[in-house]
Order: structure tokens, then sequence, then C-alpha cells
């Protein structure tokens, strides 16, 4: 029978009365975790050596810290307290481990990790577990845990409680001890008023958890990531991969800026098509004709729509339902799915496609505050179009109806970001050579390897061209890196800022030739140079010509009228920044990259000494708190805010 309880320390000891001595606790990654229930837990273990404790997890999120001084934190600490609320309750666990201050008695296990927040903690480094998503919730059944805890929504008069962010693993996990003859754990819910209802798959009878929790208000604001500006490499990775998708057909996409811009591009194919043409033009004039655009995607209009599928509904996908891209809807019953396919169904059967069907399919979701407003706001029949399912349903075919998701995933695009790529096709998405991670594999493998599985499915992998590494400019197109996630022989698509490569089925040398095809102009040279030493390709082969046009002062000249017009503008899918706030982003970011080295430190330090005054300088020193500097320090400060305006303006 379930229990239900008002106070978190009250059902800290009903877990604690239920298991004697170690205690292994499972919960959601990302917005699922019950911080507060999480928070009394790990100060009532914290100094009791008794308890040890094992947390099974993924993703713990914390608003960034703006403790110390200098440019970021006097930016980040009226930004955080605003965007966070300023009585968001930190993970204690989380702050401890990223300090590596978890006590001995102490273990939190990790699938997925806050990308790079955690390169320097060794107890997180250590306690990494590699896995595929799909894998997570055999890994988690494996430890055998005494109880799963998870945040979930409630609506009036319902005994259905909502999983609504993280319908991933919860229900995998609790099969797969079944299936090891373990016992069920104790479930374990805590309510929170702000997480918005989803129905459908995502509910459960109250039954289902042995202890629910409400707490006492005033609740916290869900986790919010802020959105963050597209730069131009963005725009153009987005902007080809848009090129990419077949009408009628199915969307994956991940999160971040790169995924950001690929949204904006589809929606400016579907409502702006004449621009949208225009800027692919200025872009790329060959564009249109590459091979990979005329056998894998179009640039019309979507006339048909399409199906998302994907495992973090985010921003993007916002977005993309709003103006009409993602709107083919998918049924769960087969002999529906198999009539409309083949021609023969019945009037009813679109009746019934159309009343019951679903465009929308995630296993969790993430956004800014303005993308759990969408949701809670949805009128029903919109909302009951979105389905929160199993991981094990979205990042794979086999162990359910696979013929029916073979059906409704026709034409796959599958758009996922890497770190680097290797001329040969490998893919560097989530640790560095050395072996420390950086995030996880999370369900990138799953997609690669569903591209393959699927008829007419491809999988892209999207990288910016370089990056800077302590002032130096460094290629991401590699020869070789010690470190894969993807391996070769699943090679597809890689899109860059300055094109597409499409690597399936390739030869090596063929594979080299199309990647070094979409490498910075600067480095070219030494990659042929090395995949001739490697006998992957002719010694008498010559890079054309134009391939010497794979600049990003090249990319940025192509784009800047569609920038300067709006059409491509910093924050497609909204800011959390206010308009003086983004103009401060842009040049702490500008400033940030030229002080990477001493010498460069230096230069932009004797640069800003000589910067005048601008006309608007006041209302951005006021924002930064340095319109009055007191000491020498805090007007040095002044005058490199005012240079990384002047220069980013």
């Amino acid at each position: 029978m379930t229990e239900h309880l008002t106070d978190l320390d009250a059902a800290v000891d009903w877990l604690l009365q239920r298991v004697d001595g170690p205690l292994r606790v499972g919960a959601p990654l990302a917005l699922g975790k019950p911080h507060r229930l999480l928070n009394a837990l790990y100060a009532r273990v914290e100094n009791d050596a008794s308890r040890p404790l094992q947390l099974y997890t993924a993703l713990s999120l914390n608003p960034p810290k703006a403790g110390g001084s200098g440019l970021e934190a006097r930016f980040m600490g009226p930004f955080a307290e605003r965007h966070f609320g300023a009585g968001f309750p930190r993970l204690a666990y989380a702050d401890a481990m990223a300090r590596d201050r978890l006590p001995d008695h102490v273990q939190v296990e990790e699938f997925y990790m806050q990308s790079g927040a955690l390169l320097g903690s060794s107890q997180a480094q250590r306690s990494y577990t590699s896995l595929n998503y799909t894998h997570a919730a055999d890994a988690v059944a494996q430890r055998a845990p005494h109880a799963i805890v998870q945040k979930v929504a409630m609506r009036p008069d319902d005994r259905r409680l909502s999983l609504s962010c993280n319908n991933d693993i919860t229900q995998d996990t609790l099969d797969a001890m079944v299936a090891r003859g373990l016992p069920r754990p104790l479930m374990i819910a805590e309510i929170d008023p702000q997480l918005p209802y989803l129905a459908g798959s995502a509910t459960v009878d109250v039954s289902f958890f042995d202890l629910v929790i409400t707490p006492p208000g005033p609740y916290p604001d869900l986790f919010g990531l802020p959105r963050q500006p597209v730069g131009d490499a963005d725009y153009a990775i987005g902007l080809y991969a848009s090129a990419l998708v077949r009408d009628g057909g199915t969307l994956q996409i991940g999160i971040g800026t790169l995924a950001d811009a690929l949204s904006h591009a589809l929606v400016l194919r579907h409502t702006d098509n004449a621009r949208y043409r225009q800027i692919l033009q200025a872009l790329d004039p060959d564009l249109a004709t590459h091979p990979s655009v005329l056998a894998s995607g179009g640039l019309e209009p979507f006339e048909i729509g399409l199906y998302g599928c994907s495992e973090m509904l985010n921003e993007g996908f916002r977005r993309l339902v709003q103006t009409g891209v993602i709107r083919r809807k998918v049924h769960d019953d087969l002999s529906l799915m198999q009539r409309i396919e083949n021609g023969s169904a019945w009037t009813t059967d679109y009746a019934t496609l159309e009343a019951e069907g679903e465009y929308l399919h995630g296993a969790f979701y993430l956004g800014s505050p303005e993308f759990y407003q969408w949701l809670r706001a949805l009128p029903d029949d919109e909302r009951s179009a979105i389905g929160m399912r199993r991981i094990s349903e979205i990042n794979q075919l086999y162990g359910g109806d696979e013929t029916l998701e073979r059906m409704q995933r026709r034409d796959a695009r599958f758009f996922n970001s890497c770190m680097m790529a290797t001329a040969l096709g490998a893919a560097v998405s989530d640790a560095l050579e050395d072996g420390r991670v950086v995030s996880g594999v999370g369900g990138q493998y799953n997609f690669v390897a569903m591209a393959h599985a699927l008829p007419g499915a491809r999988s892209a992998l999207i990288f910016r061209a370089t990056r800077e590494d302590k002032g130096a400019l460094q290629s991401n197109v590699r020869w070789n890196y010690g470190h894969t996630t993807i391996p070769r022989h699943l090679r597809d698509l890689y899109i860059n800022e300055y094109g597409i490569a499409d690597l399936r089925n390739m030869t090596d040398e063929d594979c080299v030739i199309a990647m070094a095809g979409i490498t910075d102009a600067r480095f070219q040279a030494a990659l042929l140079d090395q995949a001739k030493a490697a006998k992957k390709l002719a010694t008498g082969f010559a890079a054309p010509a134009d391939w010497q046009r794979n600049s990003a002062t090249a990319v940025s000249a192509a784009l800047a009228p569609y920038r300067q017009s709006g059409l491509l503008p910093d924050y497609p899918l909204g800011s959390d920044f206010t308009e003086v706030e983004q103009h401060l982003v842009k040049a702490l970011g500008w400033l940030k990259q030229n002080t990477q080295t001493r010498a460069a430190k230096l230069r932009t330090v004797l640069a800003a000494v000589m910067q005048p005054a601008g006309d608007g300088d006041a209302v951005y020193l006021q924002r930064m708190g340095l319109e009055a500097p007191k000491d020498i320090g805090e007007r040095i400060e002044a005058r490199l805010v005012r240079l990384g305006l002047a220069r980013t303006a």
C-alpha cells in the first residue's frame, strides 16, 4: 500500500528504517532527480560511516557557481540568481564530487556527465561507467538497488502520476531486475508541482510507488538550460544538415548550438523557403546538386511534415512543432500503420491516426523555462501528441515491436555532435585520449547503429572544423586520435561548416579525400601527407584549388548579409539573457578567446588601456558593477569590457 508523507526528513527515516547497513539508490538523469530528497538523504549519511551510500545516476545538474572575482563572476552572479532562482537546491553530493570531497563511504556512479564539468574530479572520473543509454537500465539492475527515487508530476483528482521528464529507464530497470531474479526496489516519488504533466505512456498508477512525498512549498524552479548564442560556424553546419532531411521522414537531434542552428534552418526551409535557398546559395553554390542532398534530402518546404523520435526533447523540437515542421503522426496499432503504408487504409484509419496518433516521442526532456512553460500551456489535444517513452523503445529497434518501429521511423535522420573526427571516419565524442571523460556516450552509438539498420536512414555527426586550445588553433579533423566513440566501420555522414562528407560504404582513400575536403585549409596539407605516409592516399594526389575556400573568414562573409538582416539571429530559439547581457556574452567570449596565453593576455590588456570610452558603454558597465571602479583592478576590468564591446559590436 502506498504511503504518503510531506516531510523530507521523515521520508529519509522511512527509507533507512527499511534498509539496514549499506544503501544502494538509483535516480534518473537530469531533471527527474528529486534534489531536495537527495540532499536530505546525503545530509543524513554524509558523516555516518555506518551508512555507506552508493548512488547510480547520470547528468547531475547544478547551476554554475558565481564565486570568486573577475568578469565572469560579475556577469554570472546576477544572471544565475535570476535564471535559476536564489533558492535553487544545489545537489550537495554533486558539489562535493566536483571538489573530490565525497566521504569514503559515499560513491556516485554516473554514465553521463555535464559536458566538461568533471574533467578535474578524480572521484567522478574513477566512478564513471561507460555505457550505451540502452544498457544503463541493466547496469543499474546489476547493482541491485534498494530504492529508486524520482520526481513526478500530478494533477488534481487523478490517481495516475506522470514520470513526465524521465520515462527513460525507470520501468526498464524494474524489468531488468525481474529478469535477474532480484527483488523489486522501494519506489519513492517526490511530487513537483512545477513539472509539466504528460499523460499516456508516461503515467503510472499511484500504487506503482511505495512512498509518495509532497514537500511543502515554496517549490524551486525547474533547472533551466541557458540558451547560448549561435555562431557563424554553427549556422553553416545547421544549414548543410537541413538539406539532408527528407519530407515525411523522421528526425532525431541532440542539444547545443549546433542543434539550435539545425532547428532554425529547418524552420526557415519550411516557412521562408525562398530566402532559405538564397542563404544556401551564398554558403555553397553547389549544395543543391550535392550527391548526398539529391539522394537523401531536399530543399522544399515540408508538405507531409516530420515525425520526431529522439531520446531528448528540447528547445529545437518546441520550435519545430510550433512552426508545423514536426507534424507527421504515427500510431502504435501495427495493422493500422500497415494499411496506411500500403494504401489500403479506411477513412476511419485516418480519423484514428489524427485523433490518437503522436508526432513526437522522447525518453526525457530538458530545456529553458520557456520550454517548460510551453509544455504546461499546451492544449490537451496537442500535448497528447507528445509521447514520453522508455529509452528501450526510442534508442533501438529490437526488444519491442520492431516491425512497427521500422514502419514509423521511415527516412530517419539522426543528428549528433562529436568533438573530433578522423580522416578514416571514426568519431571522438565523449572523452579525451588520456581517458578522462568529457560527457559520455549516451545514445550516440545507438542512433549511429540504428541508421545502418533502418532502410533509407542516415546518421550525421556534426562538429566544428577547428578549436582553440591554450591559444593555439587545432583542426578537429585528425589523422588519428587515442580515443574512439564511434568506430570507423560505422562511418556515415560528417558535417562541419565547410560541407558534407559522405563516407558510407566508401573506400579508405575515398574517405580521406572526403574528410580532407571539409578540413580547414590551414591543416589540409599535413593531413594529406599523413594519409600518404600511411599508404591510404595516392602519392600523386593534389588538393583541388577550391579547397582553399575552407576558412572561417569565407563562411562569415557568406552569411554576413543574413546575420545583419536578422534572418540568422544570435538566439534563434529565444534567449534567457537580457538585451544588455546578450551583448556582454559576446564581449566576454571575445575576451576569453583573446586571453588564453600570457602573451595574448598582455596584448589584450594593453589594447584595453588604450580603448576610448564608447557612447553606450554605461549601461553595460552598470550591469557588470563597474560603473564606478574603486581601484586599479576594477578600472582595468572596466576597460576590458569596453574593448570587448567594441570588438564585437
